[in-house]
């Protein structure tokens, strides 16, 4: 886990509760090697089952760097929980 913590660059995150109680939570990071910046964006309804959606941040967007980091989104558990820790460490309740 402390190489991924190398590799990731958590530039923002937070995580807020609407008011039905659903968790909305969003980071924005960089990887090692990438170019592009990303945004992901985190909902569940009761802090259990997790979806999610990636979108280029900021700076260069390659297409390419995006499909391959939401294909390892899906299969590098590590990773998810890495930023869904960081989205959720902000949250006030």
């Amino acid at each position: 886990m402390a190489e991924l913590e190398q590799e990731v660059q958590i530039k923002q995150a937070e995580m807020k509760r609407g008011e039905d109680g659903a968790y909305l939570g969003q980071v924005i990071f960089t990887l090692e090697g990438n170019q592009s910046a990303y945004e992901v964006l985190l909902h569940s309804k009761r802090g259990k089952d997790w979806d999610y959606s990636i979108h280029f941040a900021e700076g260069p967007r390659n297409e390419e760097e995006l499909l391959a980091v939401d294909a390892r989104l899906e299969e590098d558990d590590d990773l998810f929980d890495l930023l869904l820790e960081a989205a959720q460490a902000s949250l006030h309740e």
